[in-house]
C-alpha cells in the first residue's frame, strides 16, 4: 500500500510541477522573451533596407532575393504608401487580381506578383459571428507584412533583368482566380526574354505557381526559380511550451525542422543541402504558410532573418535547380503555396496529392503522436456521428475506459483487498516500526498471502497520464476544436471556463484576474476527484495525509485555465471511475465510505470509536 501511494503521489505531484512551472515560470519567461526580442528590434536604427537586398549564396552562387519594405512601383494606378499605412490604404493603391474560393478571399498584387493578401472566410477571430474574418496575408507597407513571392534569379554570366518585386506583370488571361478559372500573367524584360506565370487555385488553401521563360535571343540563358515566404515582426504568440511557433519544414532528408523567431534572429541564416522532397514555411497555432517546390527535383532550403524598416523579417525560402534555356526554345518550373488554416482532413489530403512528404507534420502533434492521432481521429468521427465535440469527448471517454476495463477491474479489485488488509498493515507498521527492513519483509507476506499486487492500483493513474496530455494536445492544437461550443455556457472547448465562482457566475458585474476565473466545471472537476479519492482512506504518513486532501483543490485552481474540453473529459472520467471502483468494492465486500473517509481527511472522523475504546 505504502508503495502504491508513494507512486500515485510521485505521478500526481509530477503533474502539479509541469502545470506549476508553466504557469510560473515557462510563460512568464517566453514572454520576457517575446518583450525583450521586441525591445531588440526597436533598437535597431539601421537604414531602410532596399527592396531587393542580398542574401547568402546558394547553389551556383546565385542567391534568393531579400524582399524590402514596398512592393508597389511608381508606375501608372500605383501610389507607394508609406510604410505602416493600414492594410486597406495598402490594398486600394495598388493593381491587382481578386481571388475568390470557398474558403479564401484576397487578392494576387500585379507588383511583384505577389500573394499578399489572403483572409479566411469560415473562420473568425472572436466566437461572435460578427466579428472580423482571420487576415492571414498582407502586402508590404502595412502594419504586420507577410507575404509569398516567385521568382527568377540570373544564372552565372548572365545579364538580362528578369522580374522581382517591382517588376509590374500584365493580366493576359483570366480577371479572377477561383478553383474553376486560372489567371495567366506575363512580362517582357524587352531584352527578348518573356516570362509567364499561371495561378491556379483548389477548393481549399493551395496554389499552383507555373513559371515559364521563353527565350527569343541568340544564346542560351540559364536562370534559378526561387520561392519565399516572408513575414516582417514577431505575431501575438501563445508562448506554451507544448506548441511550436516560428519558421517550419521537413527538410527531406535532414526531417522535420522547427526554428523559433528568437532562435532565427540570433542565428541570422540557417541552410540546408540540396533536397528533392520536402516543404518549408512559417506556423502559427492555427494557421501556416509554406512553400513547396516540386517533389524530385532538387532544390535548396534555408530559413533567413534580415532587416527592413528598422523590423526584424523572418523568411523561409528555396532555390530551384539550374534551368537552361536554348535560344528559341522555353524553360519552366512548378511551385507550391499553401496560405490557410492546417485543418487535419485538408493537411492529410495535400499528402496525398499532389504528394506532398510528410505535410501532416505541419499540424504538432507532439511526443504522442501515437495516441494524439488517433485520439483525434475517433473524435472527429464521433462528432461527425454525434454533432458535439463536447460529447465526442464525453463518448471517447466511456470507449477508453470499455477498452481499458480488464485493467482496470484487476486495479481496483487490488486496492479493495488492500483496504481489507488495511488493519494488518497498520498492526505490522506498529509491531515494526524501529525496523523498517524486517515492516517491509512483513508487509511483502502478508501482499503474498493474501494474492495482492500493490502495484496494480497504480494503473489507472499511469493509464490516464498519456492519454490526458494526448487529449490536451487535441484540444489546444487542432483548429476543428476552436470555437467548437459544448452546451450551456460553453461555447469554446479549446478555451476556459469563462465563469468565475469570485463573481458569483456572472451575478456581480466584475471581471476576475485571470488567476481567478474558477469556473463551473474545474468546480465540479475538483468535487469529483476529491470523491474518487475518499473512496480510500487516508495514508497514515501525515504528510501524504496532507498532500491527497488538498490535492483536489490544487488541481481545481491548476486546471482552471485549462481547456474547459480538458476538464470535462477529467470530470467525467472521475465520474466514471467512481462507479466503477465503488462497484467493485461491494463485490469484494469492502463498505464504501466516502463520508466517513471525508470527515477522517479534516481530522472529525473516529470520535465514537475513541469513544467506545
Amino acid at each position: 500500500m505504502q508503495d502504491t501511494k508513494n507512486l500515485i503521489l510521485a505521478v500526481a505531484l509530477s503533474a502539479v510541477v509541469l502545470m506549476a512551472a508553466q504557469f510560473f515560470i515557462w510563460g512568464p519567461q517566453q514572454e520576457e522573451a517575446r518583450l525583450l526580442a521586441e525591445q531588440r528590434q526597436a533598437e535597431i536604427s539601421e537604414s531602410t533596407a532596399a527592396t531587393s537586398g542580398t542574401a547568402a549564396p546558394s547553389a551556383g552562387g546565385s542567391v534568393v532575393p531579400t524582399p524590402g519594405a514596398s512592393s508597389s512601383a511608381a508606375a501608372p494606378g500605383n501610389m507607394v504608401p508609406p510604410s505602416g499605412a493600414s492594410r486597406d490604404t495598402v490594398l486600394q493603391n495598388s493593381q491587382r487580381i481578386p481571388i475568390d474560393t470557398p474558403d479564401l478571399t484576397g487578392s494576387i498584387n500585379l507588383t511583384g506578383g505577389r500573394v499578399d493578401d489572403l483572409s479566411l472566410k469560415n473562420y473568425r477571430e472572436e466566437i461572435d459571428p460578427d466579428s472580423p474574418i482571420i487576415q492571414l496575408f498582407s502586402p508590404s507597407g502595412s502594419a504586420s507584412p507577410y507575404y509569398a513571392e516567385f521568382g527568377w534569379v540570373k544564372g552565372q554570366g548572365i545579364t538580362a533583368a528578369v522580374p522581382d518585386s517591382q517588376t509590374v506583370w500584365s493580366l493576359t488571361e483570366g480577371d479572377r482566380l477561383t478553383p474553376q478559372t486560372p489567371i495567366t500573367v506575363s512580362w517582357d524584360n524587352g531584352e527578348g526574354l518573356i516570362f509567364n506565370r499561371v495561378y491556379e487555385m483548389d477548393e481549399h488553401y493551395l496554389v499552383t505557381i507555373s513559371d515559364s521563360v521563353e527565350n527569343n535571343t541568340a544564346g542560351a540563358v540559364s536562370l534559378f526559380p526561387y520561392a519565399l515566404v516572408t513575414r516582417h515582426g514577431i505575431p501575438d504568440l501563445q508562448n506554451f511550451f507544448i506548441l511550436h511557433e516560428g519558421m517550419i519544414g521537413f527538410i527531406g532528408e535532414d526531417g522535420l525542422q522547427e526554428v523559433d523567431y528568437d532562435d532565427l534572429e540570433e542565428e541570422g541564416e540557417i541552410k540546408f543541402g540540396t533536397q528533392t522532397q520536402g516543404w518549408l514555411g512559417i506556423t502559427d497555432k492555427y494557421w501556416a504558410a509554406a512553400i513547396v517546390p516540386t517533389p524530385g527535383e532538387s532544390y535548396t532550403p534555408r530559413f533567413f532573418h534580415h532587416t527592413v524598416n528598422n523590423r526584424s523579417a523572418y523568411q523561409a525560402d528555396f532555390l530551384g535547380e539550374l534551368v537552361e534555356i536554348a535560344p528559341g526554345s522555353s524553360g519552366d518550373h512548378i511551385s507550391r503555396l499553401f496560405a490557410g488554416a492546417k485543418e487535419v482532413s485538408v493537411i492529410n489530403s495535400y499528402r496525398e496529392a499532389p504528394g506532398i512528404e510528410r505535410f501532416d507534420l505541419m499540424i504538432d502533434w507532439g511526443w504522442f503522436y501515437f495516441i494524439t492521432k488517433p485520439l483525434f481521429v475517433a473524435l472527429d468521427w464521433l462528432y461527425n456521428l454525434i454533432g458535439n465535440f463536447g460529447l465526442a469527448i464525453l463518448a471517447v471517454t466511456v470507449v477508453l475506459k470499455i477498452l481499458f476495463f480488464p485493467l482496470a477491474n484487476k486495479s481496483y479489485a487490488s486496492m479493495a483487498n488492500m483496504k481489507k488488509v488495511q488493519p494488518q498493515l497498520t498492526e505490522l507498521r506498529e509491531r515494526y516500526k524501529d525496523d523498517r527492513t524486517r515492516q517491509q519483509q512483513a508487509m511483502m507476506e502478508l501482499y503474498k498471502k493474501e494474492k495482492i499486487n500493490p502495484l496494480a492500483g497504480c494503473l489507472p493513474v499511469v493509464l490516464q497520464i498519456p492519454v490526458f496530455f494526448a487529449l490536451y494536445k487535441v484540444l489546444f492544437v487542432t483548429i476543428e476544436m476552436r470555437h467548437a461550443p459544448f452546451f450551456g455556457w460553453i461555447q469554446d472547448l479549446a478555451a476556459p471556463d469563462p465563469t468565475s465562482i469570485f463573481n458569483l457566475f456572472g451575478l456581480i458585474p466584475w471581471d476576475p484576474p485571470q488567476i481567478l476565473m474558477l469556473g463551473i466545471w474545474p468546480l465540479i472537476m475538483g468535487v469529483t476527484m476529491f470523491v474518487q479519492m475518499r473512496l480510500n482512506p487516508l495514508p497514515p504518513d501525515k504528510t501524504q495525509a496532507m498532500i491527497f486532501t488538498w490535492m483536489p483543490v490544487i488541481f481545481t485552481f491548476m486546471l482552471s485555465s485549462f481547456p474547459a474540453g480538458l476538464v470535462i473529459y477529467w470530470a467525467w472520467n472521475n465520474t466514471l471511475s467512481i462507479a466503477q471502483q465503488s462497484v467493485i468494492m461491494r463485490r469484494q465486500g469492502v463498505p464504501v465510505e466516502i463520508w466517513k473517509n471525508t470527515l477522517e481527511a479534516f481530522g472529525l472522523g473516529g470520535k465514537d470509536e475513541k469513544d467506545k475504546a
